[in-house]
């Protein structure tokens, strides 16, 4: 056969008979080698193929052989997408009397078992596509390894060499098919069409059923690194699929085919159309819970039957898109849109004005209306909480969408709170501040022998009732109980800093004063229960009224020793304290700079700093001095140099801060 090749030997009659069986046993050869290739693909084994492509490869037809075997495949595929997507057939099967031209719609009553008969049909499709898959990675790995025992040749470098990467670019023109097929039955056929858009996460779970059947195909066919390695489809590199192999005598030292997407995700692509309408159905759905409750005109937040109706539709969506981690990830970015949405409605029944931060009467409509927009967030932020709980294996990203949108109702519900707390919190200020109406400097010791049957001043008595009253009228009524505590303990500890603040600018006090005080100290402490769990738990706040207590009854040499001092009792407050026990001589801050109390108690509030509070009471003191010398006298009162001692060693501990 080689030696006729490339002559016209017909005209010698010598040789005809054996030209013609010549002809004969290479067609007989040729035969007898694709009935093995046959044999050896469908059962796949390696020695039939590899002995039938050795004879092609001597016959000089590899390339051609390799090239129809791969293409006989794609056709095979392609024949099989048509029947399981073709509703004519389909239509058939379930006997629905109708012809093929009426065959896009299924009949009245029979959608139920159309859809069966296309299920059955789709993941016998899956098994067609990954027994063609199956077939060519079979025949890649027998050409990666299978050699020419004469020039040891390698048969996929040769077929690569001659241009031929049929079978390495399969997965691309299979998934280009797919696309394809999909496009034109959904084209076709409005029923194909709707059931594949309406039951988008079973076809997608099919396809990940089907993309993990296929990862036995990941592997490589390369027996060690020095030979070149191949695979029906391989990683993704930089958002490219590359089938590479070194081949020698190139210019390059490779040839590569590019995909702009990964393996799986060409598989998916085919799908995409439908997964852009059920992602847009699904958003739908999702929006229309919100928009069914929130009738136009609507100034009045959702029943709870309404807001479990929405947490459903949530659970729904979540659940049905948990088939595939991408699929989930999209969908838990509408829930985040759609609690964005409640939210943003929400914020249109919130009063406004002086009516949101009213709180020495009883509950307006408007606010009345705010509580229960509240509760409705909190009840659905309860809701969907529980369904992020409830859903195994929720993609890290998923959870971070659905809570960026809860973070926006608690920030809502947080923002319903403010003109309540702020409103609470500049009454009790007020409250506090009667406190310099109170008489302390009585002397008297008869009345009372200790604190504890000493009647505390009017003004705690008011900011006990206010306490109780708006806890009664307003605060109760909110259900988010936790997150009103929270923001209720800075209310806490504020209430016992202002009390401290204040009792240590009070002057002149007497012993009687003393007790008066301390009586005031055990009834606060008591007072602003209601505003947090435990009222030892407030930390520093606690702790500041705790120590200021005994303060009032220690002689001035030993505060200086006292060992809270510095620590739970800041400088600038026992310096101010000791003011009280002065002359009038050695007046107080707020009176050397000219201010008036109120003015002094505002600015010790926005000016928080020990230095800045120091800085000022040793402007006082030094004024003090200079009055002093200014006089010619000598003798400082008695409890000058002890706060100038506490001064020093206030401005010594800032030093290392």
């Amino acid at each position: 056969d080689y030696l006729v090749q490339g002559a016209d030997l017909s005209e010698i009659q010598v040789i005809s008979q054996d030209i013609k069986m010549i002809a004969e046993a290479r067609k007989d050869v040729e035969n007898q080698a694709k009935q093995m290739l046959s044999q050896g693909m469908e059962g796949q084994n390696q020695t039939q193929v590899a002995t039938a492509l050795q004879v092609f490869y001597n016959l000089g037809c590899l390339s051609t052989t390799v090239d129809g075997l791969v293409e006989r495949l794609r056709d095979g595929l392609k024949t099989s997408l048509n029947e399981a997507l073709d509703a004519s057939t389909l239509s058939h099967s379930q006997n629905s009397g109708g012809g093929p031209g009426r065959a896009s719609m299924p009949m009245p009553g029979n959608s139920a078992l159309w859809r069966a008969a296309l299920w059955t049909r789709m993941e016998k499709l899956m098994d067609v596509i990954f027994s063609a898959c199956a077939q060519v990675y079979h025949l890649l790995k027998v050409l990666a390894k299978k050699r020419d025992p004469v020039t040891h040749v390698c048969f996929m470098e040769e077929l690569i060499k001659e241009g031929n990467t049929s079978v390495i670019t399969f997965w691309d023109s299979a998934t280009s098919i797919l696309s394809e097929e999909f496009a034109d039955a959904a084209q076709t056929s409005t029923f194909l069409k709707q059931a594949f858009e309406g039951e988008y996460p079973k076809l997608l779970r099919l396809y990940n059923d089907l993309w993990v059947r296929l990862q036995q195909f990941h592997t490589n066919t390369a027996v060690n690194q020095q030979e070149p390695a191949y695979g029906l489809f391989r990683k993704t590199e930089d958002s490219e699929t590359r089938y590479c192999t070194k081949v020698k005598g190139t210019k390059t030292g490779f040839i590569t085919t590019h995909s702009p997407w990964g393996a799986e995700d060409m598989l998916k692509q085919s799908l995409s159309p439908f997964q852009t309408a059920y992602i847009s159905r699904s958003l739908s759905r999702l929006f229309d819970s919100i928009n069914l409750v929130f009738p136009s005109g609507a100034r009045n937040p959702p029943q709870r039957e309404e807001l479990t109706s929405i947490a459903k539709t949530i659970g729904s969506e979540l659940s049905v898109a948990s088939v595939d981690v991408g699929l989930t990830i999209t969908v838990a970015k509408n829930v985040s849109k759609t609690l964005q949405m409640y939210t943003a409605k929400c914020e249109t029944l919130l009063p406004s004005g002086k009516e949101a931060g009213q709180v020495q009467d009883h509950v307006t409509s408007g606010q009345l209306r705010g509580i229960a927009t509240v509760n409705s967030l909190y009840q659905l932020h309860l809701a969907v909480t529980k369904i992020l709980s409830g859903i195994k294996s929720l993609p890290d990203v998923a959870v971070v969408s659905i809570r960026s949108g809860l973070q926006g109702m608690v920030a809502l519900m947080n923002a319903a709170l403010d003109p309540l707390i702020d409103a609470f919190v500049g009454e009790l200020d007020q409250l506090l501040y009667r406190m310099h109406s109170e008489d302390f400097s009585s002397t008297s010791l008869a009345k009372h022998t200790s604190s504890s049957d000493t009647p505390c001043s009017g003004y705690i008595k008011q900011v006990e009732d206010f306490i109780q009253g708006i806890q009664r009228r307003h605060l109760s009524m909110f259900e988010c109980t936790d997150l009103v505590l929270e923001r209720l303990e800075p209310v806490a500890c504020r209430v016992l800093e202002i009390f401290v603040c204040h009792a240590s600018l009070l002057r002149p006090i007497g012993e009687g004063g003393k007790l008066k005080l301390a009586a005031d100290m055990a009834q606060i402490e008591f007072a602003v229960g209601p505003l947090c769990r435990k009222v030892s738990d407030l930390g520093k706040p606690y702790k500041l009224l705790r120590s200021f207590r005994p303060l009032l009854f220690q002689t001035s040499p030993k505060i200086v020793d006292n060992p809270a001092l510095g620590e739970s009792l800041p400088y600038s407050v026992v310096l101010h304290y000791l003011f009280s026990r002065a002359p009038s001589e050695l007046k107080s801050p707020h009176e050397v700079a000219g201010w008036t109390l109120s003015f002094y108690s505002n600015w010790l509030d926005d000016h928080k700093s020990e230095g800045e509070r120091l800085a000022l009471i040793r402007g006082t003191l030094e004024a003090y001095a200079q009055s002093i010398r200014s006089r010619g006298e000598k003798e400082y009162a008695e409890v000058y140099p002890i706060m100038l001692c506490i001064l020093q060693e206030g401005s010594k501990s800032l030093e290392g801060v």
